[in-house]
């Protein structure tokens, strides 16, 4: 026994260490990362980290412009924003939505739902800021067809790529996260469903040069999941507020729509009138009918599979407020049933053919009034 407690692993590799201080932990290592700026050995290893890669110089009208190509070495760019994904996570439980939690007194199952919406609404605001304004500075919403023309997209802005570098690492910072916020063996294959769904999307818009249908349809997505980890934000503060939800209803099945119509315009119309319809993985271009049907498929798949589990949800919803409403119906029946049973009060003795009687037998001799 004794040679076993000799032999325990150290505490530096044990489940609790790493549970609570696997933010410390990333800052070190981003620390490291920042303070190697300083040495000329090791800057250009540095900037590796920080900065993506592939950078070419494209000469334009009003001189040359620095734009940006995928690669292997982006893969680095994620790894470092993983870590700055898992400190901005830990800053904001702690300093925002812990300091709410001892307020609330919720339950351990609202608790988690509550740590869950709260980190996803900081970060689909994050991201709806940023990514609206992407779209109007690079002028996709004010030149629609610039989604499809001069397809492939492979030369991307700094700001684009880096905006898809952070989504990556975002999502792919969730799946530790799962570990380290203990979350419970019932909610993991929800949340894994809809992390794998994200970055599936994301990674066949940004590998098949689709980056510009993709920002759009991200902006109109998070939107909708903006709207609806807010409403149930409002739910666990008080139940009875439920206007969110339907306001968040709303913007699902609109963003839905918009979802399938600009996807069918873009890919369906826009690339197949395209003239290079030619599979050439070394120049970025996969404009193909089997590439289109493909992505049409994928598409419209996830878009039934998302509405398919809102109608779910909004019957589970209906059927939960209808059977509370049954329940409140007949507590409040009850209640006036034993109301109307309940006994009238009566003199104190007995009642004997009209007359009250005393407990002895004999009727109440009445006060005589004195004169005056």
């Amino acid at each position: 026994m004794a040679f076993r407690r000799r032999t325990k692993s150290h505490p530096l590799f044990s489940q609790e260490f790493l549970i609570h201080n696997h933010a410390d932990i990333g800052f070190c290592l981003v620390l490291c990362v920042l303070l190697s700026l300083m040495f000329e050995v090791t800057a250009k290893t540095a900037f590796l980290f920080i900065l993506p890669q592939y950078n070419v110089s494209v000469p334009t009208t009003d001189g040359e412009v620095v734009l940006y190509h995928y690669g292997i070495k982006d893969l680095v760019t994620i790894l470092f924003y993983i870590f700055i994904a898992i400190i901005l996570h830990a800053v904001v439980q702690e300093y925002i939505l812990d300091k709410i939690n001892r307020r609330l007194h919720l339950s351990k199952i609202k608790h988690s739902k509550f740590n869950e919406s709260g980190q996803l609404v900081a970060f689909h605001l994050a991201s709806v800021i940023w990514s609206l304004y992407v779209v109007i500075t690079e002028g996709y919403l004010s030149n629609p067809k610039s989604l499809w023309e001069s397809y492939p997209h492979i030369h991307l802005s700094f700001q684009v790529k880096f905006f898809y570098l952070c989504q990556f690492s975002y999502w792919l910072h969730a799946l530790p996260e799962l570990y380290f916020q203990k979350v419970r063996k019932e909610e993991i294959p929800r949340q894994l469903q809809y992390i794998s769904l994200y970055l599936v999307h994301i990674a066949g818009a940004y590998l098949l040069n689709l980056t510009r249908l993709g920002l759009i349809l991200l902006l109109l997505q998070y939107v909708a999941e903006f709207l609806f980890h807010m409403a149930r934000l409002f739910y666990f503060t008080d139940e009875n507020n439920e206007k969110l939800f339907h306001a968040w209803a709303a913007v699902f099945v609109i963003t839905r729509l918009f979802t399938l119509t600009l996807s069918v315009l873009v890919i369906g119309f826009g690339l197949a009138r395209a003239e290079n319809q030619a599979f050439d993985p070394e120049k970025g271009n996969f404009n193909t009918l089997l590439f289109r049907m493909c992505v049409l498929l994928l598409v419209c798949f996830s878009q039934a599979w998302m509405m398919w589990h809102f109608i779910h949800f909004q019957l589970r919803r209906w059927r939960e407020y209808w059977n509370e409403q049954c329940a409140r119906k007949r507590i409040a029946a009850t209640v006036s049933a034993k109301q109307q049973l309940k006994p009238m009060k009566r003199e104190s003795g007995y009642h004997e053919n009209g007359v009250v009687k005393s407990e002895n037998g004999t009727s109440p001799r009445t006060k005589k009034l004195k004169s005056p």
